[in-house]
């Protein structure tokens, strides 16, 4: 995917050097075959902060220098104008290829920052795929473990905790989503406590916690509140436990109001559900005893016929 993005922005500077003016000096330079020229030139334009021409020269000179003494150079250039013109796919990958190619270069430690900072800058808002984002924080991770004395560590640290906190926003929002959604499959609700939970399991310093915690006792407790009478009780009683655990944790929440009124309405919920089910039972036993009567009634009114017709 990162070769046809590359290609494609390649593409569109080639065109616009080629409508800006056919044969110019640099599309003469361009085509001819003087590797020091363009090489020179290459840099120049970077220095220029003319990425978009440096990219074009530097393309070509790629396979040129392999396995040379410019190599080196010329990869590290490379690399670093496909990051000015913000195409972080391709130079994430380029920088790492620099890191791995040339360990013991000067430049290896920053090229390999570089790496995962393109990641980084790559990672998506907190609603979409968070794929990148993983990948992010383990080439950061990478760094500071090979790097850990180096300046470039504690920012390398600070932006695995951005991306952490990303990671917590996507859980607790795919968690609050199963509960929004409650209201057409009440089963959302109990995926919604186990979301919930896992979410703090992956993240034990998570900082929605508290919230979360009370999306659990309303999540159970709706779960509750939505289930047949026969089994209401024991869900109930599940929403009770979450919230005793919910003040302990937070006895000075500015959510306990909310939280005691979920366990007031669970414990009434308790009695009601009791009482549904006693008057079912009744009704169950006296509509038996009615079967029963009128078995009984069918039978004696049998037995007589059977004794006038012996």
């Amino acid at each position: 995917m990162f070769k046809i993005k590359h290609i494609l922005i390649l593409s569109f500077i080639t065109i616009l050097l080629g409508v800006a003016g056919c044969k110019s000096r640099f599309e003469k330079l361009r085509l001819s075959n003087d590797v020091a020229k363009k090489y020179q030139e290459g840099i120049r334009l970077y220095n220029k902060k003319d990425y978009s021409k440096a990219l074009i020269l530097f393309e070509g000179l790629a396979q040129k220098y392999r396995g040379t003494a410019e190599a080196e150079d010329l990869n590290y250039y490379y690399a670093f104008t496909l990051y000015r013109l913000k195409d972080y796919t391709t130079a994430r990958y380029k920088f790492k290829e620099f890191a791995d190619t040339y360990p013991a270069s000067k430049n290896a430690e920053e090229c390999r920052y570089m790496g995962a900072y393109c990641y980084y800058l790559d990672s998506p808002k907190s609603s979409l795929d968070q794929e990148n984002t993983y990948k992010a924080i383990d080439a950061l991770q990478l760094f500071i473990n090979l790097y850990p004395k180096s300046d470039r560590a504690t920012q390398a640290a600070q932006y695995i905790a951005n991306l952490r906190g990303k990671l917590e926003s996507k859980a607790f929002d795919n968690a609050k989503l199963y509960y929004d959604l409650g209201g057409y499959d009440i089963t959302n609700y109990k995926s919604a406590v186990i979301a919930l939970k896992n979410a703090q399991i992956e993240f034990p310093d998570i900082k929605y916690a508290e919230e979360m915690n009370l999306l659990i006792v309303k999540s159970q407790y709706m779960y509750a509140k939505n289930s047949y009478a026969v089994r209401q009780e024991d869900r109930f009683n599940e929403a009770i436990g979450y919230y005793n655990e919910f003040i302990e944790a937070y006895p000075n929440s500015k959510y306990a109001k909310e939280a005691k009124q979920l366990k007031d309405d669970s414990e009434a919920g308790i009695v009601t559900a009791r009482k549904l089910i006693a008057e079912e039972a009744a009704l169950v036993a006296k509509y038996n005893a009615l079967q029963k009567k009128g078995e009984k009634q069918r039978d004696s009114t049998t037995n007589k016929v059977e004794i006038k017709n012996p």
